[in-house]
């Protein structure tokens, strides 16, 4: 009989990018949560399969369970078959795993075992996946750290897009968080991952890098909206050598209205936004800055909230948490135009 390898995921490691596809058997909930980098969800059993199972089990027994669940994972699995691995040719090679490598998983990768395929089950599942992948990021990672730090508005993401357009290495965690950071930096149509999620992609990111070359990364807090950057991370983060960005006042508030568009056409959602800042500034100034936002005068708003808000924070946490920024090298902006950050982009990589 034939059966597929089983193999725990510190031993696929090494090889996890040369599977030809990644499936996740779990439910579409659980895969949401977070799964592996590059996975594919093909359910064994759906949400709500799982849950008629799951009751059946406690209310009813193993047995009846089991014989309830079989034809359901297997009309699944081969609903898969027919709609998603039909064309996979003899030489394909998939990793299976559910959620701790038992039977769902064991389920499919026995089928596709049967029918050829060199089929390879992660032994303990996700669970053992994420096991992992938490130690892993208690140790500081053995890299080349490079800090962008600069006050708000100056131009610290645009710039790491820049370096990794033009083959630099770049951790760009508020992306990867789908969030700027701050208090308004909530991304209008796109949520926040979970945090397993995040840590997941920061993980990935983190195991790709060349150690022999610098890693591009800005000048974060503990927390990216509402996710925890890994904390051997951040501190790793904060005793590495740092660059100044440096760009006009007024160049500062141009590029915040360009980004933050979503907020000129709504005023009324970058309002509420700021109700969050009333115990720091006051009601009166908060009110006064709610008529800015109404009235259409965004530029004299921003230029408000650089002065009063985010710059005094962001002084303040710079000079207290990043231990090297005192000696951090000088890098102005010329502009916001795209070529000044490709001029800006190529002086580091180069450096």
């Amino acid at each position: 009989m034939k059966y597929p390898a089983v193999l725990n995921f510190e031993t696929i490691l090494p090889t996890l990018d040369d599977f030809d596809t990644i499936i996740d058997a779990r439910s579409e909930s659980e895969f949401a949560l977070d799964h592996l980098p590059g996975a594919i969800n093909c359910p064994v059993l759906d949400d709500a399969q799982r849950i008629l199972v799951g009751t059946t089990y406690k209310q009813v027994g193993a047995f009846e369970a089991k014989k309830l669940g079989a034809p359901l994972v297997a009309a699944n699995i081969a609903r898969h078959i027919e709609t998603r691995f039909a064309d996979k040719p003899k030489d394909w090679k998939p990793l299976v795993y559910c959620w701790r490598g038992g039977n769902r998983s064991g389920s499919m990768a026995l089928i596709f075992a049967k029918i050829g395929w060199p089929v390879v089950q992660l032994e303990g599942g996700y669970k053992d996946f994420r096991a992992y992948v938490a130690a892993d990021l208690e140790r500081a990672p053995a890299l080349d750290l490079r800090v962008i730090c600069g006050t708000t508005g100056s131009g610290k993401s645009r710039l790491l897009e820049t370096l990794a357009s033009i083959g630099a290495q770049v951790l760009d965690l508020e992306r990867l968080a789908a969030h700027r950071g701050s208090v308004l930096g909530h991304l209008p149509g796109e949520p926040q991952p979970s945090q397993k999620a995040f840590e997941t992609a920061v993980w990935d990111r983190l195991r790709r890098f060349d150690p022999a070359r610098p890693v591009f990364v800005e000048s974060e807090s503990k927390k990216v909206g509402n996710l925890r950057v890994p904390g051997a991370l951040m501190e790793r983060m904060r005793a590495s050598p740092c660059i100044a960005l440096q760009l006009s006042q007024a160049r500062r508030v141009a590029l915040l209205v360009e980004d933050y568009q979503h907020f000129v056409r709504d005023p009324s959602a970058l309002n509420a936004q700021l109700e969050h800042l009333v115990q720091l500034h006051g009601r009166a100034r908060i009110d006064a800055w709610h008529a800015l936002a109404t009235t259409g005068r965004m530029a004299e708003l921003v230029d408000q909230l650089l002065v009063a808000h985010y710059d005094p924070a962001y002084l303040k946490s710079i000079d207290r948490n990043f231990t090297q920024y005192p000696q951090a090298e000088a890098l102005e902006l010329g502009g916001i135009a795209p070529e000044d950050f490709l001029a800006a982009a190529r002086h580091l990589h180069r450096g």
